[in-house]
C-alpha cells in the first residue's frame, strides 16, 4: 500500500493521486473545480467520480493491480492523464500507471545524509551521464565519483515532459519520472545505490511553471493559474490556492519519503509568488519538510535570481530555516568575464569594477542582494553553492562548449582549486571530474511551431550566455530538435581512463581530501560573518575566513606574471605553482597563475 505523507497537516484537502486502501481498493481523486462531471478510464470500464463540493471528484474502484493503466475522461471526451501520475504508460498525453511504493525493497536502510559541510556536489543529467542514459545505466558510475570524493549527485529534472529528450525545465507531471530514464523502482535502485556507497542525492525540481506541452489543468481547474503576472515561461501559478499549495507539498513529501532523496534544488525560485500569503509557500514547505524528516540531514536549495539572504537566515543554533543553500552565479559570472574576456549578455553588469566585484563574492557571496535590509544577516559563507561550470553556463552556450575548451589548463587547475578549498559549497558538472572536453548542447524534443520557436530562441540565449563565435550565424548553431545534438551531449566516458583523465582525478582528489580533512571541520561551529579581503592589486586576491577554530587564507595570481601577496601563516594545505612551498612556510612570491591556501589553526583547536 502506498503510504501518504501529509506535507501540510491540518488542511483538510484530498492528497494528490491514487490511493491504495487498506482493503484492496484504489481511491481515485482529481482536483477539478471547473469539470460538471469526470470519469475515471480503466481497462475495463469508464467509472462515473462522484463529485464533491469542494471540487475533489473520486471513486474507489476494485480489482485493480500495480501496473495497471488509467486516465480520466472530461466532459468533452477527452482522456487526460492524472496531473499526480507517478508513472507513465509513454508520453505526458497518453495514459498514467498505478505505482505501489511500498513494494520496493530497499537495501540500505541506515543512511542518513551527511552534514551540509560535508558537501561536495556533482550536478548530472540522467539522460547523457551514461551512454545508455537510463537511471540503471547510472549506477556503474557512482563509484568512481565516490572515489574523487563526490559527496552529492544533484540530478536535473526528471519529472515527465514531453517527447524522449531534454533537460527536464519543461516537465508536465511533477510525480512521475521520465519513462524514458526508467521506472520508478529504477530510479529508487540509483537513490539506493548511492546510499550504500556514502552518496547523497538531490532533486532538481520544477515548481514555478509547467512545461508548454502536456499540462492538461487548465481544462478543469482554471484555478491552477493566475490570469496576471506571468513568469517568462508561460502563466504563473496561484500559490495562495490550498489544492495548488497542496499538489507540490505533496510532491516534495514523495520524492523525499517514497524515494528517500536527501535534498531537493527549487529551481528559480523568484518566479513562486506568493506574496499575498500569511505565510509563502517556500516557507511553510520548508518548515514542513523539516519537521517530517527530522531525523535526517535534510538540505533544501534554492536557486533565486533576486539574491534574497533572508531565504537563508539561521536560527539561533545555527540551522536553516527556509533553505540550506543556493546557488550564486556571482563568483562564477565575474571568473568567467576574467577569464575569457566575455562580457555579453548576463555578464555585462559584472564586467564594471571586476576585481572588486570578484573578491566580493569570493568572501561575500551575492553581489546584488535584492533585500537590502536583511544585507547584515549573518549566514555561514557555505550557504553558497559555488561553480565554474554548471548546466546553464555550458549548455545555454551557442555551441555548448565547456569552460575548459576556452581557457588554458593551468588557469582551469586554478579555478577548480579555489572553488573548491574557499568555505562556500562547490559544485562540478558531470565529466568535470576528468576534465571532459565533450559539449553539452541544449536539446528537446518538440514539434511543429513550438519546436521552431526554440529553435529561433537559441540565438538570443546563446547572446546572453558569451555570444556567437565569429563569422557563425543562427544557421551554424546545433538543432535542439535534433538526436545528434543530444547525442553528442553524453559524457565520453573513454576520456576518463586517459592519462590526463586520470591526472585530472588525482587533483581533484587531493582537493577534496583537504576540504574534508581541513575546511569541513573547520564550519561545523561557524562563523556566519564573510572574509576579510586584504589589500592586493588588481589581478590578485587575498581573503581570510577567520573561523573559531583557526583563520582559512585565499591567496590566488590569477595574471600571467609573478606577483607578491600578503603571507601566509601557518599550514599550506595547497599550493600550485609555487617552487619550494614547504610545511609552515610564509609565502609572499607567487608565480601566476597560481593559488595557495593555507590554514592557521589557533591553539587548542581539535
Amino acid at each position: 500500500m502506498e503510504q501518504r505523507l501529509d506535507a501540510m497537516g491540518g488542511t483538510g484537502l484530498e492528497s494528490w493521486g491514487p490511493q491504495w486502501l487498506p482493503d484492496g481498493m484504489v481511491d481515485f481523486r482529481i482536483w477539478a473545480p471547473d469539470a460538471p462531471s469526470m470519469k475515471v478510464v480503466t481497462g475495463f470500464a469508464d467509472l462515473p467520480m462522484t463529485r464533491q463540493e469542494d471540487g475533489w471528484p473520486h471513486v474507489a474502484i476494485s480489482g485493480l493491480k500495480p501496473g495497471d493503466s488509467y486516465s480520466f475522461r472530461l466532459p468533452d471526451g477527452r482522456t487526460v492523464p492524472d496531473p499526480a501520475s507517478r508513472a507513465q504508460a509513454g508520453d505526458v498525453h497518453g495514459p498514467s500507471l498505478l505505482i505501489d511504493h511500498d513494494s520496493y525493497e530497499w537495501k540500505n536502510n541506515d543512511f542518513r545524509g551527511l552534514p551540509w559541510e560535508e558537501t561536495v556536489i556533482l550536478e548530472m543529467h540522467v539522460g547523457t551521464f551514461t551512454p545508455e542514459g537510463t537511471f540503471r545505466a547510472a549506477i556503474e558510475k557512482l563509484p568512481q565519483l565516490r572515489d574523487v570524493g563526490i559527496t552529492a549527485i544533484e540530478i536535473m529534472p526528471v519529472a515527465q515532459f514531453r517527447g524522449e529528450r531534454g533537460w527536464g525545465y519543461d516537465g508536465v507531471l511533477h510525480y512521475a519520472p521520465h519513462s524514458a530514464y526508467g521506472t520508478p523502482d529504477d530510479f529508487k535502485a540509483l537513490v539506493d545505490a548511492a546510499h550504500g556507497l556514502g552518496l547523497m542525492v538531490f532533486l532538481d525540481v520544477v515548481y514555478n511553471h509547467f512545461g508548454p506541452e502536456g499540462n492538461y489543468l487548465g481544462a478543469y481547474a482554471s484555478p491552477f493559474f493566475r490570469q496576471d503576472d506571468p513568469t517568462p515561461w508561460g502563466a504563473s501559478i496561484d500559490f495562495s490556492n490550498p489544492a495548488v499549495r497542496k499538489y507540490f507539498a505533496d510532491n516534495a513529501m514523495m520524492w523525499i519519503g517514497d524515494y528517500r532523496i536527501d535534498g531537493l534544488r527549487f529551481d528559480a525560485t523568484e518566479q513562486i509568488r506568493d506574496e499575498e500569503s500569511e505565510e509563502h509557500f517556500l516557507e511553510e514547505l520548508t518548515r514542513s519538510l523539516r519537521t517530517r524528516f527530522a531525523d535526517r540531514h535534510l538540505h533544501l536549495i534554492a536557486e533565486d535570481q533576486r539574491g534574497r539572504r533572508s531565504l537563508l537566515r539561521r536560527d539561533e543554533h545555527n540551522q536553516p530555516v527556509v533553505f540550506t543553500g543556493t546557488w550564486s552565479d556571482s563568483l562564477h559570472h565575474c571568473l568567467h568575464v576574467l577569464v575569457t574576456g566575455e562580457s555579453k549578455g548576463h555578464y555585462k553588469r559584472f564586467e564594471d569594477s571586476l576585481w572588486d566585484n570578484l573578491r566580493t563574492s569570493a568572501a561575500e557571496g551575492f553581489l546584488f542582494p535584492d533585500d537590502p535590509a536583511h544585507a547584515d544577516w549573518p549566514v555561514p559563507p557555505n550557504v553558497y553553492v559555488n561553480y565554474i561550470q554548471n548546466h546553464d553556463q555550458i549548455g545555454n552556450r551557442a555551441f555548448g562548449n565547456r569552460l575548459n575548451t576556452l581557457i588554458s589548463a593551468d588557469m582551469m587547475e586554478v579555478l577548480t582549486a579555489m572553488m573548491m578549498l574557499i568555505p562556500h559549497t562547490p559544485m562540478l558538472f558531470q565529466g568535470e571530474d576528468f576534465n571532459d572536453d565533450s559539449p553539452f548542447c541544449f536539446f528537446a524534443d518538440f514539434e511543429g511551431e513550438l519546436g521552431q520557436a526554440m529553435r529561433d530562441g537559441r540565438l538570443g540565449e546563446a547572446e546572453n550566455f558569451g555570444g556567437m563565435p565569429e563569422g557563425k550565424t543562427l544557421a551554424d548553431l546545433p538543432d535542439p530538435m535534433d538526436p545528434v545534438t543530444f547525442h553528442a551531449s553524453k559524457i565520453e566516458w573513454s576520456k576518463a581512463d586517459s592519462e590526463e583523465g586520470h591526472k585530472a582525478r588525482l587533483r581533484l582528489k587531493a582537493l577534496t581530501d583537504i576540504r574534508r580533512e581541513h575546511i569541513a571541520p573547520l564550519m561545523r561551529r561557524g562563523p556566519t560573518v564573510p572574509g576579510t579581503i586584504l589589500p592586493a592589486p588588481d589581478g590578485l586576491l587575498a581573503i581570510d575566513w577567520a573561523f573559531p577554530d583557526g583563520t582559512l587564507s585565499l591567496r590566488v595570481n590569477l595574471t600571467d606574471q609573478p606577483a607578491r601577496l600578503p603571507g601566509i601563516l601557518g599550514t599550506v594545505l595547497y599550493a600550485q605553482t609555487v617552487a619550494g612551498a614547504e610545511h609552515g612556510a610564509r609565502l609572499d612570491d607567487l608565480p601566476g597563475p597560481g593559488i595557495v591556501v593555507g590554514l592557521n589553526r589557533l591553539d587548542g583547536a581539535p
